[in-house]
This record gives structure tokens, C-alpha cells and sequence, in this order.
């Protein structure tokens, strides 16, 4: 299960690391504006998740493999940048994969460090957005969280079945995919059908 997890991890982050890379080279930045918002994006929400577990260094600064993931991303958009901007709205696309891969990954990680359910789901969520709130920031766009998109609500949904996983409650050789599947699946019908939470309207005063 640990291979399996690493695997999806990497995944995220490339999945991640797309969606940043794919964002800097729609903003025009220069090579290491485009290194540095894609490296935020990859593994900015896991740096936060490992500092809350005090599982230090965060891996996402320390592993070769989070960085050859990151540049491996950037080749990609530089080089196939007219089919990966052909899709409609790729960072969006991108950016929902990562999430239901790094909120199942993020919920498994900080189990195995806390044996907590409740800490478990909520760093599954700050591993899933945090990447994608700094991506936001950076280029001065507001978070996706704060509007009424389903985005962390997906992510919270997506650990929580990992975490169903963990403790027993579903069998938990499929827990993680089904976890990253439906997660997935959340952010992309609602970006679809334009489905999102409630809002408290504004009265004028």
C-alpha cells in the first residue's frame, strides 16, 4: 500500500503541476515565475500537511522525485503547450485531478502519522487546496475556495472516504480510488453544471 500511495502522490503532483505551469504560461511569466508557481502549486498544500504532522522536512522540499515531477510538468506545457491549452479550461481540469489525488493521499498520510480521524480528513482537504490557493494568490486571483464552487467541500468528501478506508469501515485495497474518483468526479460536475454552495446574500447595508 505504501508503493501505492507514493504513486498517487506523484500523480497529484504532476497532476498539480500542470495546472501551475499551464496558469504561469497564461499569465506570460518568465521561466522561473513559471518553475516557481508550479512548484507552489505541486506541493505547496503537502508542505503545509507535513508541518501540521511534524513529519519534517516536508517531503516536497527534500525528494528528488517531487522535483523531477515538477520539471517533467513544465516540459510538457513547453513543448505541448497547443494540445494542453487546447482544452477547455485545462487548468481547471488539471487542477480537479490533483485534487482528488492529493485529498485521498493527504488523508492516508496524515493518518499514518495521527491515527486521528477528524485531523486526518481536514489535512486530506489542506493538502488537496492548499497548492491551488497559493497558485491562485500568486498570479492575484481569489482563492477558488472562497467562492461558492464545490472545491474544498469535494475535497473533504474525497478524504473522508480514504480515511473509511483506513479504519476499516470499507475495504481499503479500493478506498483511495474510489476516494480520488469521486472527488474528481464532485469538482467536474459542478464546474459542468455551474454547481455550487449557498451564499449569504448581501442586503446593502
Amino acid at each position: 500500500m505504501l508503493n501505492v500511495f507514493h504513486t498517487v502522490d506523484l500523480i497529484g503532483t504532476f497532476a498539480f503541476a500542470l495546472s501551475g505551469a499551464t496558469a504561469g504560461v497564461k499569465q506570460d511569466l518568465d521561466i522561473f515565475g513559471v518553475f516557481v508557481l508550479t512548484a507552489a502549486t505541486a506541493v505547496g498544500g503537502g508542505v503545509m500537511r507535513d508541518i501540521c504532522i511534524s513529519a519534517l522536512p516536508p517531503a516536497g522540499l527534500v525528494s528528488l522525485s517531487y522535483l523531477l515531477t515538477i520539471v517533467a510538468a513544465i516540459l510538457c506545457v513547453a513543448f505541448f503547450q497547443r494540445l494542453i491549452l487546447s482544452f477547455e479550461k485545462a487548468t481547471l481540469f488539471f487542477d480537479a485531478l490533483g485534487l482528488g489525488f492529493f485529498a485521498a493521499f493527504g488523508a492516508n498520510k496524515t493518518w499514518q502519522h495521527t491515527q486521528n480521524v477528524e485531523l486526518s480528513i481536514l489535512l486530506g482537504c489542506v493538502s488537496a487546496v492548499g497548492g491551488g490557493c497559493l497558485r491562485d494568490l500568486l498570479i492575484g486571483k481569489p482563492p477558488i475556495i472562497f467562492s461558492q464552487d464545490i472545491y474544498a467541500s469535494a475535497a473533504l468528501i474525497g478524504a473522508a472516504i480514504e480515511i473509511s478506508g483506513s479504519v476499516g469501515y470499507i475495504p481499503q485495497a479500493c478506498s483511495a480510488w474510489t476516494a480520488i474518483i469521486i472527488c474528481t468526479l464532485l469538482r467536474l460536475l459542478a464546474l459542468k453544471y455551474k454547481i455550487g454552495l449557498p451564499s449569504i446574500k448581501h442586503n446593502g447595508l
